[in-house]
């Protein structure tokens, strides 16, 4: 199952026809378009026609993050850069909210797809209506090959793909296939950070409950057990933790999710849920307090990278098990923590888990 609704080498790219590559879209969304989305693929694929004339590498038009549902628009591998192509369609003005889309999207790339993790990678924002574009200054502040934004016109992304590679002389080409291969995978310092970031808070900061604490504590140490002897058996184990609404279940998996991870002994957790508003609201509270947190000590921090670290260990189930489609290989994480939305699901899929 391919991340994209488009991949080819750029040279395959230029010498296909505009309306046999919106076919190639249309087809692989799988779900019917309108005609501005028809409209803005069309610009965006002239857009790049123009620009990637004479330039080899790989284009992918739709590209999924693994596991963070969402989708960049455009994908370039070319020499040693993974370019991250943000189009606003008729837009003039280079908005904070889509700067902070490019980037976020670039950070997920880099934190979360294995074989970006140390290659260079660079957002561009490209306005279509904009008259003129800012000076292209390329640098990495973290020094982490992660470069700030790059903001452009039709007319001025030529260049920027030029600056970008100038900057990064002297690096090795990615492999395409390499890269394609690249699994979900977060960074070491996400988990840190996502780790350091939930034990910063206290129950009530997290959920509210109806249960006693000491019937939390026990649930969870029994959970720990449960978790601790399955894996020097090596064996499976599903716990199912019941209790009315507010009595703390959520909280229970929280806490499981967050003390089983030891990067060093290969060990990972995840909690997944299918309460959309549930995920949103918990990733939001923990990346707001994580930001105050960074200010209180002098230090400031994008949104972006506090909700980066969060997304590593608190997860939409649906994405994760789009992810399990489309990698034949079992997921990193040993312990998955499934909130109750997710029931049917996960009844569903108890006798594949088992026999896997």
């Amino acid at each position: 199952m391919k991340r994209d609704f488009y991949s080819s080498s750029i040279a395959q790219f230029l010498d296909t026809s505009s309306n046999e590559i919106l076919g190639t879209l249309v087809r692989g969304s799988g779900f019917a378009i309108d005609v501005t989305q028809r409209d803005a693929w069309l610009e965006q694929i002239n857009i790049l026609k123009t620009v990637l004339t004479n330039r080899e590498g790989r284009i992918y038009l739709e590209y999924a993050i693994p596991r963070m549902g969402k989708r960049i628009d455009t994908v370039l591998l070319i020499g040693p850069v993974i370019f991250v192509l943000e189009f606003k369609i008729g837009e003039k003005a280079f908005t904070s909210y889509a700067i902070d889309q490019v980037c976020d999207y670039a950070l997920d790339l880099k934190n979360f797809h294995e074989s970006s993790h140390n290659q260079f990678i660079a957002p561009v924002l490209i306005a279509t209506d904009a008259l003129a574009a800012p000076e292209i200054v390329c640098t990495t502040p973290q020094n982490d090959k992660l470069l700030v934004s790059i903001r452009c016109n039709p007319a001025s992304l030529g260049h920027a793909l030029d600056a970008v590679l100038l900057f990064a002389t002297g690096n090795s080409d990615i492999d395409p296939e390499i890269w394609e291969a690249g699994r979900y995978c977060p960074t070491p310092t996400i988990i840190e950070g996502a780790l350091a970031l939930y034990k910063g808070h206290s129950v009530e900061d997290i959920s509210r409950h109806e249960a006693d604490k000491p019937d939390i504590t026990l649930t969870s140490d029994a959970i720990d057990d449960i978790i601790r002897a399955s894996r020097a058996s090596g064996c499976k184990s599903i716990c199912f933790v019941t209790g009315v609404p507010g009595a703390g279940k959520t909280l229970v998996g929280l806490n499981a999710a967050t003390k089983h991870q030891d990067k060093d002994d290969g060990l990972y957790s995840v909690f997944l849920s299918g309460n959309g508003p549930l995920v949103a609201i918990l990733r939001e509270a923990l990346a707001r307090d994580h930001i105050q947190n960074e200010l209180s000590q002098g230090r400031r921090l994008r949104k972006g990278e506090a909700r980066s670290k969060v997304r590593a260990f608190i997860q939409p189930v649906h994405e994760f098990r789009d992810e399990g489609i489309r990698d034949p290989k079992a997921p990193i994480e040993h312990v998955a923590l499934f909130d109750e939305a997710q029931r049917a699901w996960h009844q569903a899929k108890t006798a594949d888990f088992l026999k896997s």
